[in-house]
């Protein structure tokens, strides 16, 4: 009697090792001079990357791009993809939109860094208030550091020490976001490097969708602000149940705490992000990667309420570095970036276009996971889609990680790429950008009808 094979995500484990040697001698085959720049001009960098996340893709050794325009990505040994990645959101309008491309090197001509501001800067400032509301505007150059900021703000106005949290969130490299419930204890997520500060001091972690937990958590009184994605977007994507935010800005509300909102990832719900979408009213609105079309920038706002406290702090603190800031933020180069995605690229016409895209491609993908009883679904929020390999919809943080199956994803992935499609190497996550053919959605759907079709013959 033989025994019950292995099963992950519906699909027989060792199929899943066969497909993915597959893929990866075919990816290893097609690229003799990518192996060999890698080979002979890797080995300054630790463990043969820029950034250690870029061994993180599933093929054996990481592509060399050539060059990457609108929606399609070419590496160094001519193969052409369709680029759904899009710089995991960094590019979500598409490889260098010709407006910021533009006024990039316009602005390269004129210098690069002055510490001091432009014309364009007071245009992206009266941009930044009519795109996403009337904050009171700071610039930094990663999301990272913009929820960094945020966050001593809040502890400044409120007096408050913690920071709260969504089990499973993503708020790029911020400290305090690193931390899981254990027990009623913050401790720091498996894995982390170098942690020695205890987040139990600073962080509280919650369930996503557990308003009982929220109100528990806030009503202590030590909580300074709630950090928060709109949608939860970091293992498989997490949608906010009927009701959910309004509950969350009343209860924030309710107890003095802050509403900080990180639209890094949920910019592609439309014209504003999630927060305009949706009407959503949080005290401080923090958004990075795509805002200047590529090129690093983030942007961070307050409300008035919460910049009148931060100005009645800020003239008591003694002389000294704040710890808010760093020298190369709000340059010029950012500013004449800023000022073309914002204007020209970020457009009500760009996120239609965006919009039906997703639509089509989220419909192709849930059809072929209804055609071949893979137990999946697919998740959309406006560009953004997914599918996930568990059957149904996720609740919180915790449900998330447990429905990512690495091993099964892994091979999609590389199946995928080495038909020409390019999709997120963290999860499973698909862009439409307004340079996205519908042309390109149908071949992203008809490579995942195949190897979906082969993983659950």
């Amino acid at each position: 009697m033989t025994s019950n094979p292995i099963m992950i995500g519906g699909v027989a484990a060792d199929r899943l090792r066969s497909i993915s040697e597959r893929e990866a001698a075919a990816y290893a085959k097609a690229r003799p001079k990518t192996r060999t720049a890698l080979q002979n001009g890797s080995a300054a960098f630790l463990d043969g990357v820029p950034m250690l996340w870029m061994l993180d893709w599933p093929q054996p050794f990481p592509m060399l791009v050539a060059e990457a325009s609108g929606a399609t990505l070419t590496d160094i040994d001519g193969h052409r993809l369709d680029d759904f990645c899009l710089g995991d959101t960094g590019s979500m309008f598409g490889h260098s939109p010709a407006p910021v491309a533009a006024a990039i090197s316009e602005q390269a001509s004129r210098g690069l860094t002055y510490m001091l501001p432009t014309l364009d800067a007071l245009d992206v400032g009266s941009l930044l208030q009519e795109k996403f509301g009337p904050f009171r505007w700071q610039i930094a150059t990663t999301a990272t550091d913009a929820n960094r900021f945020s966050i001593r703000v809040a502890r400044a106005v409120t007096g408050r020490p913690k920071i709260l949290f969504f089990a499973g969130c993503y708020h790029g490299a911020v400290d305090d976001a690193m931390g899981r419930d254990e027990g009623g204890r913050t401790v720091a997520r498996p894995g982390l490097v170098g942690q020695v500060v205890d987040l139990n001091e600073t962080s509280v972690v919650v369930e996503f969708n557990d308003l009982d937990a929220l109100e528990a958590a806030l009503a202590k009184g030590d909580v300074a602000a709630v950090l928060a994605e709109p949608v939860m977007t970091n293992s498989c994507m997490v949608l906010p149940e009927p009701g959910y935010h309004d509950a969350l800005r009343a209860l924030t509300r309710k107890y003095g705490t802050l509403l900080i909102i990180d639209e890094t990832h949920t910019i592609s719900t439309g014209l504003g992000g999630y927060t305009r979408t949706h009407g959503l009213e949080p005290d401080m609105f923090v958004l990075g990667k795509p805002v200047a079309g590529g090129l690093p920038a983030a942007v961070w706002g307050m409300a008035d309420d919460v910049a009148r406290r931060f100005a009645e702090f800020d003239a008591t603190r003694p002389p000294g570095f704040s710890g808010i800031g760093t020298t190369l933020s709000a340059n010029p180069l950012q500013f004449a970036a800023m000022k073309a995605n914002l204007s020209e690229v970020m457009t009500e016409e760009n996120y239609a276009h965006m919009e039906a895209g997703a639509t089509r491609l989220a419909s192709g993908l849930s059809a072929a996971i209804a055609r071949h009883k893979a137990p999946w679904h697919c998740v959309r929020v406006g560009a953004r889609v997914e599918f996930i390999c568990h059957p149904t919809l996720l609740r919180n943080g915790t449900e998330s990680y447990e429905a990512h199956k690495p091993e099964l994803e892994k091979a999609i992935h590389a199946a995928l790429v080495n038909k020409g499609c390019l999709i997120a190497p963290f999860h499973n996550m698909m862009l439409v950008s307004p340079a996205t053919s519908f042309e390109q959605i149908d071949r992203l759907i008809a490579a995942f009808d195949e190897i979906t079709a082969e993983l659950m013959a």
